[in-house]
């Protein structure tokens, strides 16, 4: 496809889209089905690669429940608000995998993953919420479709077609690249803008769902506090004093515009 013809669909697209709460435009070149057909592909080679706890397993339990609750209270929030055709096409599923890691991340479509090493970090179900809110707010903000955007113009790709086949060795680099690893240098500022998003959008959801928002601040000063070693979650995410500022001004000033 010719960039001549990609310019006014990116126009269009970035035009009409808007993020819940933030209400910030943004670009999405990719159509979200093609993303999600992608992320089933990477998620499947994920699975197989990895130990994933089994239903029975008290921490893997523990993830799915809450994340059940994040997600309906989500879905509810977004059908009351214009939103529900965000969440269309998806297929939400919540593991935990047996790794020491300091993380968790959520593909599109609805595919949400905790580590070990995070749960068993968190001191209670109220901080588990908070980055269960945090994962699905990434989802609902469609921020992986806007990343693989920003990718895809980067690295000068403009024909589309065929991006989720299997056998497509530059674009799933770059899937990779934008949902599993470190993005480019120059893509970070556009990471924050969307941690940012989405600590404020989760906050919405983790309140909504019964749990104390509070917790997320206790929970991200336990993470800064975590040594030299930065954790893959908040790798890309403002300064640790930063995003306790604004989390704490979030709940203090705007949280109950939202959940009343």
């Amino acid at each position: 496809m010719r960039l001549a013809y990609i310019l006014p669909t990116l126009f269009l697209f970035y035009s009409c889209s808007k993020v819940p709460v933030s209400n910030r435009r943004q670009l999405h070149l990719l159509n979200e089905s093609t993303l999600i057909n992608m992320a089933s592909l990477q998620y499947s080679n994920f699975m197989d690669s990895v130990n994933v706890l089994g239903n029975s397993d008290p921490r893997a339990k523990r993830v799915a429940v809450i994340g059940n609750k994040i997600k309906n209270v989500a879905i509810k929030f977004l059908n009351d608000n214009g939103y529900g055709h965000r969440v269309d096409g998806f297929k939400w599923e919540f593991i935990t995998v047996d790794d020491p890691t300091l993380n968790a991340w959520c593909m599109p479509g609805g595919k949400v993953c905790f580590y070990t090493g995070l749960v068993d970090l968190a001191d209670n179900d109220d901080q588990i919420a908070a980055v269960m809110g945090h994962e699905v707010a990434h989802a609902v903000a469609k921020h992986g479709n806007e990343r693989m955007s920003q990718q895809l113009a980067l690295a000068g790709i403009h024909d589309l077609s065929g991006l989720s086949d299997r056998e497509n060795e530059e674009a799933n680099s770059i899937f990779n690249m934008v949902f599993m690893g470190s993005s480019q240098l120059g893509m970070l500022k556009f990471s924050r803008v969307h941690e940012t998003e989405s600590d404020k959008m989760g906050l919405v959801f983790m309140k909504l769902a019964g749990y104390n928002p509070n917790e997320a601040i206790a929970f991200w000063e336990k993470m800064s506090s975590q040594g030299i070693n930065i954790p893959e979650i908040i790798s890309t995410h403002p300064s640790d004093e930063r995003r306790i500022k604004d989390i704490k001004e979030f709940i203090d000033n705007e949280l109950d515009n939202y959940v009343n």
